[in-house]
């Protein structure tokens, strides 16, 4: 992974499968921002997902050797292009650290990864109400006019 202009101290890398301590606090803090409860065997899956059992990919943020933000995407082919696409799917940080360049670091090394795939762009949603991180995601990218619908196939 090339380096990115990055705060002092920031060292951006793929998740690995001995990173499972480190990220789990992430992850959690992650799913209490967006009020989301999963059960164990779920994060059990999804962190192997990410460390080589899955389509997905997981970078961490470490400060001081301290990790600090993580971020999942996800390259996939698409109906509009020939190039696939790459879907930032979660993107955290430690609420300690927030405005000081690891939201921003993260974004950055997925855009690089992204471009290493021959991906013709990232996308990725946040809440409407996601004031801090719409700051820096109106720096970084354009905001699309699409809205996303949710059909749950779980219920009856």
């Amino acid at each position: 992974m090339t380096e990115f202009a990055r705060p002092s101290g920031l060292v951006v890398r793929l998740l690995g499968p001995a990173d499972r301590a480190a990220w789990d606090p992430l992850w959690q803090g992650y799913l209490t921002f967006y009020r989301q409860a999963l059960a164990p065997a779920v994060t059990d899956v999804v962190f192997a997902r990410l460390t080589g059992h899955g389509a997905h990919l997981g970078l961490l943020a470490e400060r001081d050797g301290v990790a600090v933000g993580l971020v999942h995407y996800l390259v996939h082919e698409t109906t509009w292009a020939i190039a696939p696409t790459c879907y930032l799917e979660d993107l955290f940080v430690d609420e300690s650290v927030r405005g000081g360049g690891v939201g921003r670091a993260l974004i950055d090394a997925v855009a690089e990864e992204a471009r290493k795939a021959g991906c013709r762009a990232v996308y990725w949603q946040t809440n409407q109400d996601n004031a801090r991180a719409r700051a820096l995601y109106d720096q970084v990218a354009t905001l699309s006019p699409f809205v996303r619908y949710d059909l749950d196939l779980t219920t009856d």
